[in-house]
């Protein structure tokens, strides 16, 4: 019953993620209509009720820009759980600074990566170029797309990808 539910502008613009309660209050205020409907029927007393996937507003709203924020769990994110200098992918890992910061290296996208604490300990306080380690990728910023976004509810929730898709 805790299902999230997949929110479309009336472009079909995926917009945001909601609980199947919030998503059927505005499915029952007519503020939505349903798009997919995979999860069976709420049964009252008096009717019954679709449990919805994916439900889209009736009117246009004008959401922010997406932007993926900054945090240590969307570096990992990012990095896909891997040691960017090694490649291993172990339950402890840490955020360094390519550049330290005590050196006048930022705190942003271009400058953090995820190591093992094997490597973030051999690598040190130093500048990548005095340790003669390598990446394994270069550090940018994740694209704000709604795939990207949203791909943490995918696994559960396959039927979604086609309204993901070319955002």
């Amino acid at each position: 019953m805790e299902k999230p539910v997949l929110v479309l502008n009336s472009n079909f613009e995926p917009i945001n993620v909601c609980g199947f309660q919030r998503a059927i209050g505005l499915m029952l205020t007519e503020k939505a209509t349903l798009i997919l409907n995979g999860r069976g029927m709420i049964r009252t007393a008096s009717s019954s009720y679709p449990i919805p996937s994916v439900i889209r507003l009736s009117h246009m709203v004008h959401p922010p820009r997406p932007k993926v924020f900054l945090s240590r769990r969307e570096v990992f994110r990012r990095d896909h759980f891997t040691c960017q200098y090694c490649g291993k992918s172990t339950p402890y890992l840490t955020v360094d600074h390519v550049f330290p910061k005590h050196l006048g290296g930022n705190h942003d996208w271009t400058n953090l990566v995820t190591a093992c604490s094997f490597c973030n300990h051999l690598k040190g306080g130093r500048a990548l170029s005095e340790t003669g380690m390598t990446l394994l990728r270069q550090p940018k910023e994740p694209p704000a797309s709604a795939r990207y976004i949203f791909a943490r509810y995918l696994p559960e929730n396959g039927e979604w990808t086609d309204y993901l898709e070319g955002w």
